[in-house]
């Protein structure tokens, strides 16, 4: 929490009639502490939780809160991943499909087919050796194992245009990247 208060955040965001016990910032750590200890599950995490939290928070206002809290936590998040790549030279940059539906269903899915830039398409994973119908995942990371920049794009936009778009955020390093 100390170092979240190092980032100049209050540690309260929105301003709630009456005061909670957990407090915004509190709430952001503990989320963030749970990401950190791979605990994906609530009913895991309020097991874990010592005393002097649990009491303070109910799990589904957690849940709330934190939902309601999302846009500031990733900033949060990005803040701190500035902070740790601050005087990191060398990223990594690698993609991985992320498959929407069976290739089998891809006809009848309705999955993001809201609007025409969100529509997922089809494509072949030489690495995975499948075809499949969805989204590729892109992700840039320094040598340190630290995510600096998560992306979704379509399936036909290949790595190379991705490093194109990606070239103005980073500068003065060495982008590693596969081949293909």
């Amino acid at each position: 929490m100390v170092v979240l208060r190092d980032l100049g955040l209050d540690s309260n965001f929105r301003k709630p009639i009456r005061l909670p016990k957990l407090s915004d910032l509190e709430l952001i750590a503990v989320n963030l502490t749970s990401e950190y200890l791979s605990i994906g599950i609530e009913y895991l995490l309020f097991r874990v939780l010592p005393n002097k939290l649990y009491n303070k928070i109910e799990r589904s206002v957690y849940n709330r809160r934190k939902r309601n809290l999302l846009p500031i936590i990733e900033e949060v998040r990005m803040k701190l991943s500035d902070k740790f790549n601050e005087s990191e030279t060398y990223f990594i940059v690698d993609s991985k499909p992320l498959e929407a539906a069976k290739l089998s269903r891809s006809n009848r899915s309705f999955i993001c087919k809201e609007s025409y830039y969100s529509v997922p398409n089809k494509d072949y994973c030489a690495s995975q050796q499948m075809h499949y119908y969805g989204y590729k995942l892109h992700a840039v990371c320094s040598a340190n194992s630290i995510f600096k920049s998560i992306d979704l794009s379509k399936v036909s936009v290949q790595d190379i245009h991705y490093l194109k778009d990606i070239k103005q955020q980073f500068s003065n390093c060495t982008i590693i990247a596969e081949r293909g």
